[in-house]
């Protein structure tokens, strides 16, 4: 097959594409791929076509309309269409804040080496980070996830790696770990700062959340020292709780998509599951702590939910959800969050210790939890259309 590709490029503004097709419309001209892109404020606009015996006349007319219009013309007579293939496909996202032009540089770098093809770039956001998906071919997900993250480490960036296609689109579960993930305290603590003992729990909980101790043994440990609390500070913490930046942005966007989102927690259900009900999130699991007139015993009631309770909880919400675990994001910081990390299909290190960083499947280090819908392939501008449709429902990041 005969083929011509005509592309322009010049100022952006109204009308360009409808002039340009028009001047090659009427001949009988199949339409094989039309790609059009627009970066601060200048356009480049692709077509291939098959002209039939028309070549000669489609490149006239579209010569006069560029030079019209002011546009620079570039036509390239071939065979063939250029569908191919595109085996191996991947999506492979990268936030900088600021994103350094010898940042990419290294990125694409190793997709080439990789052998992988860069099909098509888009940014997804400006601010508070930019943030660009790189839509590749010809790639193997898991080891350019290796090779990428080495970039990232050097690079001072974050980079995530997952399967394009279909796997990139339809519905997901996202599970998210709470202390120091979807608020920005650590509740224990709150509640040990009403008894005076709040640095010998923060202690532990560090030790405990950097892997060095049991968590169930570090767990029973700190409540034993909030024995005597009356049950009243419950509801003093958590009107004292705060939000990650871009918490509430996060779910509500998730829940927009239709997504299901659950919360997983070692703290305790009198705090989590009031977050998830103010937050409109479908499923919570988070200890219990005894209670007897009115007074904290110091004990937890039932199993405690350490670091294999948050992976039986993601495989238990998404059971319940109908969904494989292909389809599930976890997102947390600490080493508890392993498990339910590893077992996700996408698993994120947010802020996260370094045996966490190392070990999940990317990371995001910057202060803003909704940062991880650009993994998802979400545009900061969907986002904030998606807030001007809804203005009851919107809030600052």
């Amino acid at each position: 097959m005969r083929t011509l590709s005509i592309t322009v490029t010049g100022e952006d503004r109204p009308g360009i594409t409808s002039s340009i097709v028009g001047a090659v419309s009427g001949t009988g001209a199949e339409v094989l791929d039309i790609q059009q892109v627009a970066v601060h404020g200048h356009l480049t606009l692709a077509l291939l076509l098959a002209p039939g015996e028309h070549a000669d006349e489609l490149r006239d007319a579209a010569a006069v309309v560029a030079h019209r219009l002011g546009l620079t013309l570039s036509v390239v007579e071939g065979t063939g269409d250029n569908a191919r293939q595109r085996h191996g496909r991947a999506a492979v996202v990268v936030l900088g804040a600021p994103l350094r032009a010898d940042a990419v540089s290294l990125i694409t770098a190793r997709i080439a080496e990789h052998g992988a093809n860069i099909d098509r770039i888009r940014r997804l956001s400006r601010y508070p980070v930019t943030t660009v998906e790189f839509d590749i071919s010809g790639a193997d997900v898991d080891s350019l996830r290796t090779q990428l993250s080495l970039v990232a480490a050097t690079a001072g960036i974050d980079v995530a790696v997952a399967p394009g296609g279909l796997a990139r689109r339809g519905r997901r579960l996202v599970v998210l770990d709470v202390d120091s993930t979807l608020i920005q305290q650590e509740v224990i603590e709150m509640l040990a700062a009403h008894c005076g003992r709040e640095a010998e729990v923060a202690a532990v909980t560090e030790r405990a959340m950097a892997g060095e101790l049991d968590f169930e043994q570090s767990l029973r440990a700190r409540v034993a020292t909030l024995a005597g609390l009356p049950e009243t500070v419950l509801a003093e913490v958590r009107r004292d709780v705060i939000l990650t930046p871009g918490a509430r942005t996060l779910v509500r966007t998730l829940k927009r998509l239709g997504y299901t989102v659950g919360l997983v927690s070692g703290g305790f259900i009198e705090i989590v599951g009031e977050l998830a009900a103010e937050l409109g999130i479908d499923h919570a699991r988070a200890n219990r702590l005894e209670i007897t007139d009115g007074v904290l015993t110091g004990q937890v009631l039932g199993t405690v939910v350490d670091r294999a309770g948050k992976a039986a909880a993601l495989r238990e919400f998404a059971a319940l959800e109908g969904l494989p675990l292909s389809r599930t994001v976890a997102i947390g910081d600490g080493a508890n969050d392993l498990d339910m990390l590893a077992i996700a299909g996408l698993g994120v290190a947010f802020n996260a210790k370094p045996l966490v960083r190392e070990q999940a499947h990317t990371s995001v280090n910057v202060p803003y939890l909704d940062s991880v819908l650009y993994l998802l392939g979400i545009t900061r501008e969907e986002i904030e259309e998606a807030d001007r449709a809804e203005p009851l429902n919107a809030d600052s990041m």
